[in-house]
């Protein structure tokens, strides 16, 4: 329920619209952050969608933690905390700079649980992203919603990461990296670049690693080790967050000419995100 009592199941159905025409200037941002060559590519990069159709609330319309209020095309979950909890995306065909295409997105559903912490809700959005010619990339994106933590609770045991990787990177997080990205997404969320609140507030030891960017750079991995074949299919589930306290890995290995399984480890070892891409 929600705090003026209508259910959130209410939201389920609830759509929105967006056109933009894909500009070359997010690509060249994102070839930047990853430390390529730049003019970059005019194709949009495997989770590069993400840079675009961004949010734009006014200022006025924006709860603490920097998202803006929900309630109305999210439905208003009354817990504070929102992660990122996993998705997956079907590409069906490239995306190019200049391309005008029209984004739908939908709230499929919405399922409450209670976990070892408290309440949680689930709320899985559905994007797809079409222009002249058909549909460019069909996306389902989980989000969690969670209560405040508890001071002096016990920390979860993580899932341990896989330890048979063929491919590992390592990747050193750090506030600019974190604040890049933000600015490339115009992503608010003080967790990601208010260190105050996100260890004052949210009870976290450091900034959180975006995860988006998590994915990107596991989908870059995937398709670098694949050969650079055409990635049609990827599935992410995050299990742990990242922080930029310490530099974390990022793996995988193949499991046959057309699929392979990707992953973040953490710096003790733990699981933070499992993937698995197609080609």
């Amino acid at each position: 329920m929600t705090k003026n009592n209508k259910n959130l199941s209410d939201w389920i159905g609830n759509s929105e619209k967006r056109t933009e025409i894909i500009h070359q200037q997010s690509l060249d941002g994102f070839a930047a952050l990853m430390d390529e060559e730049m003019p970059a590519s005019p194709f949009v990069p495997a989770g590069g969608h993400w840079m675009y159709f961004l949010p734009t609330d006014r200022q006025s319309n924006l709860a603490e933690d920097g998202h803006s209020y929900k309630g109305s095309f999210l439905p208003p979950v009354d817990l504070p905390r929102r992660m990122w909890a996993g998705g997956r995306l079907t590409f069906d065909r490239p995306i190019k700079a200049t391309d005008t295409i029209e984004k739908i997105s939908t709230v499929k559903s919405i399922v409450e649980k209670e976990g070892r912490t408290g309440k949680l809700v689930f709320v899985t959005v559905e994007h797809e992203l079409v222009g002249d010619g058909g549909r460019y990339i069909h996306e389902e994106h989980d989000i969690v919603y969670r209560e405040a933590a508890v001071a002096n609770a016990p920390a979860r045991q993580p899932e341990p990461a896989p330890t048979d990787a063929t491919w590992t990177q390592i990747i050193s997080p750090d506030p600019v990296m974190l604040f890049r990205y933000s600015a490339l997404t115009y992503n608010g969320h003080r967790i990601h670049y208010d260190r105050d609140y996100v260890t004052g507030v949210e009870g976290y030891p450091g900034l959180i690693v975006h995860g988006p960017l998590i994915g990107t750079l596991l989908m870059k991995l995937a398709i670098e080790n694949m050969n650079g074949k055409s990635l049609k299919k990827f599935e992410f589930r995050n299990s742990s967050p990242i922080f930029d306290v310490a530099n974390f890995e990022i793996c995988g290995k193949k499991i046959d000419d057309t699929q392979c399984q990707v992953w973040a480890k953490g710096p003790a070892g733990e699981l933070a995100v499992m993937a698995t891409a197609q080609f």
